[in-house]
């Protein structure tokens, strides 16, 4: 019997021919991302213990990213902390504001991620690397704080499910209604502590970037990692941005799975996910008349510059509703040049909506958009749990680029396709 991908990894990892579901492991870690959340408390468990060291320098990523810039003290403190660490332990991957980025989005933009690589973060989104045909883990501070003194970390190795994605995307749906469509079908807790490994004609057709609004959602399934294959798109888009060589790996033909789930989406209309959960997705359809006050287009699941070429498609000689808010957040700096030097800003503040720099901001209700008690917000973030953006008594609904900016332009949830 062959082996899914992930079990290779860990396998390679682990100094193992192979390994099975269940097994535990410790394996060796090549890659840690920090944030200025997750990564101060892990270094506070450190100093506890008398810890005062990384286990390789050039080996760990840091940029600030979910409250940038600082929103108040307590996260100019965190900022702080992270960078005098920064500088103690000569770390040498540092992205300080105005070069920053959302750290999943950056990640692989600027070649850090390649095949066969684990990258672990004290960040459940980490699953977004599998794109890039890596084990991208998502830890808590705890573990977080193991890997960054000692380069390994156990874990349990986890059952894989395979999702096989058949069929050509009409016209105004991407990648995200193909994700809050299985999402819908398997449900929020569906992978639980498992692997989504994405395969499929439909996977094979889209763009690296594309793919990562897929495995970026796998948590909302409740997986562990999100993974796809590795292929010459993936090898071409690394060969753009780094020189480093990778050890890729896939799974084989006849490699065991948990479960396998196959889905046909040549008729799939655009989704939207209803609060309060990412798999709540319905027919945009099914909400037409859902008024909302705020749109926003960003975050590590859609903030790339493809997404904001598609919203800009729509706001293109349009304005946002009134008394609607709409806020555009490219997820990188380079990100942020390239809409500059296109164009794309003149049409955002033109039809009305407002540009911030880099961040994950409203996506966890942090700031750049918090909303207050009463009101709706159409999102292409990945979470619409209550309060996710703000008060416990908003509401937010998650959907594509496109989506979101036809809904800003209406000032209530839109079919993108009546402007396309």
């Amino acid at each position: 019997m062959g082996a899914a991908i992930t079990e290779k990894i860990l396998a390679k990892h682990a100094g193992r021919e192979s390994v099975s579901p269940g097994e535990l492991l410790n394996v060796d870690i090549d890659l840690v991302l920090a944030h200025e959340v997750t990564t101060p408390p892990a270094i506070s468990e450190l100093e506890k213990l008398g810890i005062d060291r990384v286990f390789d320098p050039e080996r760990i990523v840091v940029t600030p990213d979910h409250f940038v810039p600082n929103k108040d003290e307590k996260s100019a403190d965190l900022a702080k902390r992270l960078r005098d660490w920064v500088k103690r332990h000569n770390i040498k991957h540092y992205y300080e504001v105005g070069r920053h980025g959302i750290c999943h989005t950056m990640l692989i933009e600027q070649g850090h991620i390649g095949p066969g690589m684990i990258v672990v973060a004290g960040d459940s989104h980490t699953c977004t690397h599998g794109v890039m045909g890596a084990f991208g883990w998502g830890v808590g501070s705890t573990e977080l704080a193991a890997a960054i003194a000692t380069g390994k970390l156990w874990l349990e190795v986890p059952e894989t499910i395979k999702v096989v994605v058949e069929g050509k995307l009409p016209k105004g749906v991407y990648s995200k209604d193909v994700i809050l469509y299985v999402l819908s079908q398997i449900g929020v807790s569906g992978a639980t502590d498992k692997v989504l490994e994405f395969a499929g004609s439909t996977i094979d057709e889209l763009e690296v970037e594309d793919r990562a609004t897929i495995t970026n959602m796998a948590v909302e399934a409740g997986a562990t990692v999100g993974i796809i294959n590795p292929d010459q798109k993936v090898f071409d888009y690394l060969s753009k941005r780094t020189n480093k060589k990778f050890d890729p790996v896939s799974s084989d033909p006849d490699a065991e799975y948990s479960e396998v789930h196959c889905f046909e989406v040549s008729s799939l209309e655009p989704l939207v996910g209803v609060p309060p959960l990412p798999s709540n997705g319905k027919p945009v359809g099914e909400l037409k008349g859902v008024k909302i006050d705020q749109a926003v287009v960003g975050s590590c699941t859609n903030g790339r510059i493809q997404d904001l070429r598609e919203a800009a498609k729509i706001l293109k000689g349009r304005k946002v509703a009134p008394f609607v808010r709409m806020i555009v957040i490219p997820a990188t700096t380079s990100i942020w040049k390239q809409a500059l030097k296109e164009g794309l800003f003149d049409i955002f503040t033109e039809a009305g909506a407002a540009v911030s720099t880099p961040t994950c901001g409203p996506c966890l209700g942090a700031h750049m958009g918090v909303l207050a008690a009463g009101e709706v917000a159409i999102a292409s973030t990945n979470r619409n749990f209550v309060g996710r953006m703000g008060s416990p008594k908003s509401s937010v609904y998650i959907a594509s680029p496109a989506t979101v900016a036809a809904s800003a332009v209406r000032g209530e949830i839109t079919d993108p396709r009546e402007f396309l």
